[in-house]
């Protein structure tokens, strides 16, 4: 039996990077994974959907070549070939953290790994022993009794992102970051798309006014949006899927060519060996404490498994984390109340920390900025006017309390807001550290700057 410090299962964003640290740290590591290294982030997820949106991003530039002075006279789409590019995308990603764990000295197992007693994984018949056993095995798309995936004409993420052939029609159940992303690339692709939303706002984790605005862009856009709407039932027995939707003035019937199921996610936790192991679960999630160890020593869980944001940054700092506390280093805990949070539709939506609404319930007196892209510079220069910053501080002592932002490139600003709340920034400190222009972060103390009555350019 081949012995390890370290076991872990799972090679997404969390596994991978767990294990490397792991190696780095001086522990020699293992990873098991039964499909491709890089796991549904790399393969599946968040990679290969950022390819696709760019090809979207690319068509629309492409559209309107004019308003940029330029004359396009021919130009059309392949969707085979966007299809293809992604997953080329994917393929050298996944191809990079083989290289990462060959050079980390890493043994990859590949197979179907399953927890036993005795600190044991069980991989297709052969046992490998460790002193610590990390599970990173993810979610998948999850499935309501209503929404039947058959891989054809409801689907989930992973044929949404795979289709032989672009849909005339599509009906998007759910309008977190997997369905408003889906639903921005093949408008934007011209598939006539539908989204359906059981909350009253689109994207409904995300500050009021952001949902608002969001909603705004995706109508413009030429997306039929229903919030407060649910889809009942499918009948998938003709050429089109019929779906009734149940909505505030009574029933509707739509009809389409695909229904892609955006509802969510579900723990990877059947069959792996968790009850043999005797390790505790709560509402699909593992239990782990503030290092991420289960309740029986020497197993651990980090990720989509565990309780708190189902993200790949999220279970790359988990994993991190834990090997750290394995090995013996000063580690704090994670920081839940900052971890920032992206959608990359258009536009793009990124915040961290508290909405206004959060931050009024929790007693706060705030300071609210806004700052609206309309009035940037660099944001009239590129054409993408629409969205803003918006900005949420306590008035009393100055603290950031949150950051939201709905634009152009915002998912590459908000760490500038996560940083700044790490360090316990304060508003005044933001408004005198220098901001270049002309640019689209100098929106941010702009925003900063109308919450204290200072804002020049408004």
């Amino acid at each position: 039996m081949s012995k390890y410090d370290v076991i872990v299962l799972g090679s997404g964003p969390g596994g991978y990077v767990t294990a490397i640290r792991a190696s780095q740290l001086g522990l020699k590591t293992a990873i098991i994974e039964k499909e491709s290294l890089g796991g549904v982030c790399l393969n599946w997820g968040c990679i290969p959907t950022k390819a696709l949106l760019k090809s979207a991003q690319v068509f629309d530039y492409l559209k309107h070549a004019d308003s940029y002075g330029l004359t396009v006279k021919e130009f059309d789409k392949d969707f085979g070939k966007v299809v293809e590019r992604s997953r080329g995308v994917a393929e050298g990603m996944s191809k990079g953290v083989q290289f990462l764990m060959k050079k980390n000295k890493i043994d990859v197992i590949n197979g179907y790994g399953k927890l036993k007693t005795g600190k044991k994984v069980d991989v297709d018949g052969k046992e490998y022993s460790a002193d610590h056993i990390i599970i990173a095995t993810g979610a998948r798309s999850r499935e309501l009794p209503n929404l039947k995936q058959d891989g054809k004409k409801v689907i989930g993420y992973r044929e949404a992102m795979t289709l032989k052939k672009q849909p005339k029609s599509m009906i998007v159940v759910g309008s977190g970051a997997i369905g408003s992303e889906f639903a921005h690339f093949y408008n934007s692709m011209g598939t006539e798309v539908t989204i359906v939303e059981f909350l009253p706002t689109l994207v409904p984790l995300e500050d009021e006014d952001v949902s608002k605005q969001f909603e705004r862009s995706f109508k413009k856009a030429g997306i039929k949006v229903m919030t407060n709407s649910s889809v009942e039932k499918l009948d998938t027995s003709g050429k089109l899927v019929n779906a009734t939707v149940k909505t505030k003035k009574g029933e509707e019937i739509l009809e389409a060519e695909v229904v892609l199921s955006a509802v969510g996610i579900a723990s990877n936790l059947e069959n792996i060996g968790l009850e043999d192991v005797g390790i505790a679960t709560d509402k699909g999630k593992v239990m782990v404490n503030d290092y991420y160890q289960t309740n029986i020593p020497g197993y651990y869980a980090i990720g989509d498994i565990v309780p708190g944001p189902a993200l790949a940054h999220v279970a790359s700092a988990e994993g991190i984390t834990c090997v750290e506390k394995i090995a013996g280093l000063n580690v704090e805990p994670i920081d839940y109340g900052n971890i920032p949070g992206c959608t990359y539709a258009s536009p793009e939506i990124a915040s961290v920390g508290m909405t206004e609404k959060q931050a009024k319930e929790a007693g706060y007196e705030l300071k609210v900025g806004k700052f609206p892209f309309s009035a940037s510079g660099k944001a009239s220069a590129s054409g993408e006017k629409d969205g803003f910053v918006k900005v949420i501080f306590d008035a009393k002592y100055g603290e950031w309390l949150g950051c939201h932002m709905i634009g152009a490139g915002v998912t590459d600003m908000i760490a500038e807001a996560v940083l700044g709340r790490k360090l316990e920034t304060t508003g005044h400190e933001v408004l005198k550290a220098i901001h270049p222009h002309p640019t689209m972060s100098e929106a941010v103390m702009e925003a900063v700057a109308d919450a204290y009555g200072e804002v020049i350019h408004l």
